[in-house]
């Protein structure tokens, strides 16, 4: 598949009746799930978009495109429920076709207006009843076994809103991780957080079991960060830096990530330097385009996804030096490099 066409696809989405979808929560996008050409991905539901799918088959304005694309069927898991009456997708949620996700607290310190990522909803999704505010260890292995069990899951994501401990909510995940892996062993597992005020924690996560950690920035630039996501943003890059490179010390090279927000106003040019000085710390940058989800600051402020020739530029460039490296996402093992559906990056060598 043409790098062109999947960046496209990705910003102007495709009209379509996906079974398994995400319309909010901490993610980049309004999306539905599927296999475009066997692969995941993350497609906005767009109901005006140029793409629409027929017979197993992506067209463009009625046109056979030459890729294949089915929607992931609604899993099995969905259906079950805890002894207390939880629905297990309110849980977790299938991601792609083998991928189980969860936010594993949804609430966040940082979700007050002046202090809110403007491309976020984490608290949206629990408003609405999709989710539960805190997910229970216990809760998070019963369903994971069900999930691998029924619908072949092969891996799993687990991230959370930022709490007030100095450990960012770091310190609960590894209780979550241990508790999945004692259900089920050797389920690779991904943990996402901020950077945590001891970075002992971190070999928490290694001995708990996590195969992957993502520690996301979102943005390298300062000013873009204080004006996205300003809460989040007063947090020091030094801080990351500091994250980064202890995460490597103990999961290793390349099984560490952060995202990087494609259409936020960073310079195109200085994104890829910064993505450079991640891939020379064996740091995954996760290209990814902005697209404003309904419920964002962002959406309510009219602001509109990034041109596909500024997402295609800096995903090829990127991508040419993440293989140049030697680094794949799919080598992660767990986590949304490995899965690779919201991001281009595979299409380009990443």
């Amino acid at each position: 598949m043409s790098l062109s066409t999947r960046v496209d696809v990705a910003i102007r989405g495709v009209r379509l009746d996906a079974p398994v979808r995400r319309p909010d929560g901490a993610g980049p996008s309004n999306d539905g799930h599927v296999t475009l050409n066997g692969a995941n991905a993350a497609i906005p539901l767009v109901e005006t978009s140029p793409y629409t799918a027929s017979n197993g088959r992506l067209l463009y304005l009625g046109e056979d495109t030459g890729l294949s694309l089915e929607p992931v069927r609604r899993p099995r898991f969905y259906d079950l429920h805890t002894a207390d009456g939880v629905s297990y997708e309110q849980i977790a949620r299938l991601h792609g076709r083998d991928v189980l996700a969860t936010t594993v607290v949804q609430t966040c310190i940082r979700y007050v207006e002046d202090q809110r990522c403007r491309f976020c909803t984490i608290e949206e999704s629990l408003r609405s009843g999709a989710t539960i505010a805190a997910k229970t260890p216990a809760q998070l292995a019963e369903v994971a076994e069900a999930a691998v069990r029924l619908d072949g899951v092969t891996q799993m994501v687990m991230t959370t809103g930022t709490t007030t401990g100095p450990d960012r909510g770091a310190k609960n995940l590894v209780r979550c991780v241990r508790a999945v892996l004692e259900k089920v062993p050797g389920l690779p597992i991904q943990v996402q957080i901020e950077p945590p005020g001891d970075l002992a924690v971190l070999t928490d996560l290694k001995n708990a079991g996590a195969t992957a950690i993502g520690i996301h920035a979102e943005s390298l630039d300062d000013d873009v960060r204080l004006a996205w996501m300003p809460g989040k943003g007063s947090v020091p890059l030094t801080e990351y830096e500091a994250a980064w490179d202890e995460a490597v010390r103990v999961f290793g090279p390349n099984r560490v990530s952060t995202y990087l927000l494609v259409g936020l106003g960073e310079d195109p040019d200085e994104l890829v330097a910064g993505a450079a000085r991640l891939i020379d710390r064996g740091v995954y940058p996760f290209v990814v385009p902005f697209r404003p989800m309904p419920g964002t600051l962002a959406r309510r402020d009219g602001v509109t996804a990034p041109p596909p020739s500024l997402v295609r530029d800096v995903t090829a460039r990127v991508g040419a030096l993440l293989h140049a490296a030697g680094m794949s996402g799919s080598d992660q093992r767990a986590g949304c490099a490995a899965c690779g559906a919201c991001s281009a990056l595979p299409s380009a060598g990443g």
